[in-house]
């Protein structure tokens, strides 16, 4: 991996159970990023699997980085344990194309915690008139972060996050203007296909307004 060398400077809890990582190299300055795009990080001691994770806020020589804790032992989960202010890191440049299409007549974001991140440094681009809508499902309340208050909340409670039949159902409770915006769908596959049917069977919405981003699904390692 061509890539970017830097140093872990901060380490704090934005959510129950998300660690926000700032990490800063001097080789960031003047690197293009979008927001809702990611870095692919080497885990372990630098020579283990690449995973990616998507931006939570970019300056001039740093990035931050809001990285879930699923309780598991994967590489990702486990780098991200370990991690520890002063550690280098080796990362990728910013890529991907999971970002605002603007101007629209709104934008409707929708997701669980994976997207939230996303949505974070997505909704923070928009104009101050920017239409939004949005519906972001977490477990708790003590997993929420930060969003605008456009932004509705559902909880699943310990139920399973994978086809999210709550949140789907959230969705179709939303009032949305007449006409579609563009919407910004991500987090589990099955989830977010049952999204993009909702809003193309039974909004009408055109498929080219639907941008979609599935980091995970069970079962499947090494989604973006």
């Amino acid at each position: 991996m061509a890539g970017l060398h830097g140093t872990v400077t901060s380490i704090d809890l934005v959510s129950r159970r998300m660690r926000r990582i700032r990490i800063s190299a001097t080789e960031l300055r003047g690197q293009p990023w979008t927001p809702g795009q990611q870095v692919r990080v080497r885990t372990g001691d630098g020579h283990g699997p690449r995973r990616s994770y998507s931006i939570f806020a970019y300056d001039d020589d740093s990035i931050e980085l809001c990285v879930l804790e699923h309780g598991e032992d994967g590489p990702g989960a486990v780098w991200a344990r370990q991690i520890a202010v002063g550690q280098p890191v080796n990362f990728s440049h910013p890529e991907g194309s999971f970002v605002l299409r603007d101007p629209a007549p709104y934008h409707l974001f929708v997701g669980e915690e994976t997207a939230s991140v996303a949505f974070c440094a997505m909704l923070r681009r928009l104009p101050p008139h920017a239409n939004v809508y949005g519906v972001v499902e977490v477990d708790t309340p003590d997993d929420r972060i930060a969003l605008p208050e456009q932004i509705t909340w559902t909880y699943r409670a310990g139920a399973s996050a994978a086809s999210s039949e709550s949140l789907v159902d959230a969705v179709r409770e939303l009032t949305l203007p007449d006409g579609p915006g563009m919407a910004y769908v991500a987090g589990e596959a099955r989830t977010i296909q049952m999204v993009r049917k909702h809003l193309v069977r039974d909004r009408n919405w055109p498929r080219r307004n639907v941008i979609t981003k599935p980091f995970w699904t069970p079962g499947r390692a090494g989604m973006d």
